[in-house]
């Protein structure tokens, strides 16, 4: 839950309409309204320094900014940060801090080319840091992966009217606490690990579910949010795996209905 105490930054509640109409011919030349998954560019400015431009379904665009510069290490602490301010009208988000990190030129000095829809670099410093992230998978049981899946069921809401988006959520027990669906699925996780920083939600004892797949930089992003157990409809990729084992994270993928796999922690896994 949130911290009373904690000095939080101002936000603009910018989040924008997610669906839009277009009209398109069925296979039998017939003329149908369809709604079509909404997509923008938002440059986010760290006190007026331009670092990055996502694309994004712009529903959650403050947590997306948030969650973005806590995942790339370029702000150390939720209190750092004074305001962030989107602005549709320039396609930008302007991030003012209380305290800039001296060595932000070193740290944006080499980023990491990756497989990432809506966004696609990682600085060079957060694949340094794998070495400190150490994690304990819980035991989890079929019943229990069974349930997220379930109660997952009612939510995909653009998804399910539009597609061309991912989902991504943050579970407690078998609970649903937050559900962010975006362009891509490194925009989903930056938005829910930016609500968590805000509201100083602590991961340790969570489920994160995502519809994509989990790749290398999805499986750091959740380890530093520090949730130890991970959940997919897709597939996984080798170094993804790899770091899982590494960091001790649990990871169930290919996750749908009644079927799942188990990729790591499958000695804190009980079937029944």
């Amino acid at each position: 839950m949130a911290d009373s105490k904690l000095l939080r930054p101002t936000l603009s509640q910018a989040g924008i309409h997610q669906l839009h109409q277009t009209t398109v011919l069925d296979e039998s030349g017939e003329s149908r309204e369809v709604s079509v998954t909404g997509e923008r560019p938002l440059t986010i400015y760290l006190d007026k320094r331009e670092i990055v431009t996502l694309m994004t379904l712009g529903a959650a665009p403050e947590w997306l900014t948030l969650g973005y510069l806590r995942n790339q290490g370029l702000v150390d602490n939720i209190e750092d940060i004074e305001s962030v301010q989107v602005d549709w009208d320039v396609e930008a988000v302007a991030v003012t801090t209380r305290r800039a990190k001296d060595n932000l030129d070193d740290l944006m000095s080499k980023r990491t080319v990756t497989s990432g829809c809506g966004q696609g670099t990682m600085f060079g410093h957060v694949m340094t840091s794998l070495s400190k992230l150490k994690l304990d998978c819980p035991s989890f049981t079929a019943d229990r992966i069974y349930q997220v899946l379930e109660n997952l069921r009612e939510h995909n809401e653009v998804y399910k009217q539009a597609g061309a988006v991912h989902g991504c959520a943050l579970c407690s027990d078998q609970q649903i606490d937050i559900f962010i669906e975006d362009v891509g699925r490194h925009n989903a996780v930056d938005a829910i690990s930016g609500w968590m920083w805000l509201n100083n939600v602590k991961g340790a004892d969570k489920v994160f579910y995502t519809t994509g797949r989990l790749t290398s930089e999805m499986v750091i992003k959740v380890a530093q949010m520090q949730v130890p157990l991970l959940l997919s409809r897709s597939g996984v990729t080798e170094m993804g795996l790899q770091i899982a084992e590494q960091i001790g994270i649990g990871m169930v993928a290919r996750a749908k209905g009644r079927h799942f796999l188990v990729y790591t922690g499958k000695a804190k896994f009980k079937p029944e």
